[in-house]
């Protein structure tokens, strides 16, 4: 009763109504502490009491709360409507396709190719059709399309070469267009790399899961190396190192190991596993002898110089047409319009003088750091530590403020080489980082690396790197951005890992997401066809093909 009475006598000698008010807060306040700090857990409440939390430290701190609620997968698919509108489209135009043996199968040697239309002259610039008709190894017509065709032509002696465009009626017959664009004899092929009951096997397999590769991590442990499993996904109830984008719905995790920090992470390393999706039956549709078979027999016309049109100056923002441009004496040749060659080392220096490029991507891209200081003697590495040809490569010139730097994107990244961990960082992220102005370019290609994982990864990265491209804008319009579309590569004996048909399914996305936005196409798999390049790494002249379209986008 007496402290009730002392606390009333307080308060009544307070000036104001507002005074007792203030008191009393700081009196809970003070009550709090006093229990607070009387706790067990009084050590870290007053850690954190010195460190107050400000703005910056609270959004990390949202995000962390948030990449809680992520499952093994980054994001479950089904909360990412724009993944999910894309992944439906696409399984649409892949339906499955169920066999009872390979004699059902599309059959290149009874299949018919017929020019439509056949002309005695034909003229440069005309566009000859072929009807494509599929058959089975019984010689029967095909009730479906899906067949994944690659249609080129060519004219050997004059180091010449060009895709073609497959349309797909979606009932075994087809309409392959070849545009005539040099003159001279002009020989045409039609491969069927893999019969429509293939190309169903391929998607369903690389959606069924993300066993195909083992990553492995390496970790300090002090100063020595431990190694530990690592993936986009790892089905365990165990421990798990969790590197979380949850922004961007990106994820990697690694086995959690007994006593060393996750950040502890330096290295990684991959290989290809012995898991296998495809049936028994389905594996017999990818024998060597059954993949890139010829249609066509002997198809071959000429084509004579009666048109000249006139072509309009490269420029980012064009909107690029299929085939894209042809290959004559050896050197690319845009269709669509006029370029620089870019012959001359003076035009080159001009093109680059007070440029900030910025590589990013694969070891295609990479290429293009190793060819420049070939033509540029004035480009020289700057040793930006770090050891291997994944590390982050610097080609500088001083005189003329030049600087082209190349860095590999983020998970998945699959070679037997052991690469850094240390700066690596997914391609939106760096986006985020540059600055952009009119003398700064940025060029992206993605896309080998992808290939043996569920589609819905490299379309959810796609998307991610539109959005960050969409925030250079509005910051920097000037930038210039220019994707380099995936190329083709080798028949590898793990057609399920590494086929073309991945490829070309990620290359329909790329033009799908980037439609709408001002960015420069190179694409470098029309060019690896009509140069019949057939590496994962094209040869020089390809790179340099691709290096001259670049410079067109930027000067």
């Amino acid at each position: 009763m007496r402290g009730i009475l002392s606390h009333r006598i307080l308060l009544s000698s307070l000036p104001n109504a507002s005074a007792r008010k203030l008191f009393l807060m700081v009196l809970i306040i003070f009550v709090f502490l006093v229990v607070f700090m009387a706790s067990k857990d009084r050590p870290e409440f007053m850690f954190h009491l010195n460190k107050p939390i400000i703005l910056r430290r609270w959004h990390i701190f949202k995000e962390f709360l948030h990449s809680e609620t992520i499952q093994s997968t980054a994001a479950s698919v089904e909360a990412e409507p724009a993944v999910m509108a894309i992944l439906e489209k696409l399984n649409q135009q892949i339906p499955p396709r169920p066999f009872h043996n390979q004699s059902s199968t599309t059959s290149a040697k009874q299949s018919t190719a017929t020019i439509l239309n056949p002309q005695r002259m034909y003229c440069v610039g005309d566009q000859l059709d072929v009807l494509l008709v599929a058959k089975d190894y019984f010689g029967h017509r095909k009730g479906y399309g899906g067949d994944f065709l690659r249609a080129s032509m060519s004219s050997p002696a004059l180091k010449a070469g060009a895709s073609g465009k497959v349309t797909d009626f979606n009932n075994g017959t087809y309409l392959v267009s070849f545009t005539l664009f040099w003159e001279g004899p002009v020989s045409l092929s039609i491969l069927l790399m893999h019969p429509s009951e293939g190309v169903s096997a391929l998607w369903r397999a690389r959606n069924q899961g993300y066993g195909k590769i083992i990553f492995t991590g390496q970790f300090l442990n002090g100063t020595f190396p431990v190694l530990t499993e690592c993936g986009l996904t790892l089905n365990t109830s165990a421990e798990l190192c969790q590197y979380l984008d949850a922004r961007d719905h990106e994820a990697f995790y690694c086995l959690k190991l007994s006593g060393i920090h996750c950040e502890a992470l330096t290295h990684m390393t991959s290989k290809n596993s012995d898991v296998s999706y495809l049936s028994p039956k389905e594996k017999l549709l990818f024998q060597r002898f059954n993949i890139g078979v010829e249609m066509v027999k002997n198809l071959s016309i000429m084509a004579s110089p009666c048109n000249n049109k006139q072509k309009k100056k490269c420029q980012i923002g064009m909107e690029t047409p299929f085939p894209s441009g042809y290959t004559l004496k050896g050197r690319w040749i845009t269709a669509h319009c006029e370029q620089n060659e870019f012959t001359a080392i003076q035009d080159i220096n001009n093109c680059l003088a007070k440029k900030l490029i910025y590589l990013m991507g694969d070891s295609t891209l990479r290429q293009w750091i190793y060819y420049l200081p070939k033509v540029v003697k004035t480009l020289k590495f700057f040793d930006h530590h770090g050891a291997g040809i994944f590390k982050t490569h610097i080609l500088l010139d001083i005189e003329r403020h030049i600087l082209i730097q190349w860095k590999k994107h983020s998970h998945p990244f699959v070679t037997k080489k052991q690469f850094s961990m240390k700066d690596d960082n997914y391609i939106p992220r760096e986006i985020d980082q540059v600055a952009g102005d009119s003398g700064t370019a940025i060029v992206i290609g993605i896309g080998q690396h992808f290939r043996p994982f569920p589609i819905n990864v490299f379309i959810r990265r796609a998307i991610n790197i539109k959005k960050a491209i969409e925030r250079l804008f509005l910051r920097s319009p000037e930038t210039k951005v220019i994707i380099k579309m995936e190329n083709i590569r080798e028949i590898s004996e793990n057609i399920e890992i590494f086929s073309d048909f991945h490829g070309s399914i990620q290359n329909l996305i790329i033009r799908d997401i980037f439609r709408d936005l001002n960015v420069g196409i190179i694409d470098a798999w029309d060019m690896t066809i009509a140069y019949r390049s057939k590496d994962v790494h094209p040869p020089e002249n390809v790179i340099e093909s691709q290096i001259r379209m670049f410079l067109n986008y930027i000067c």
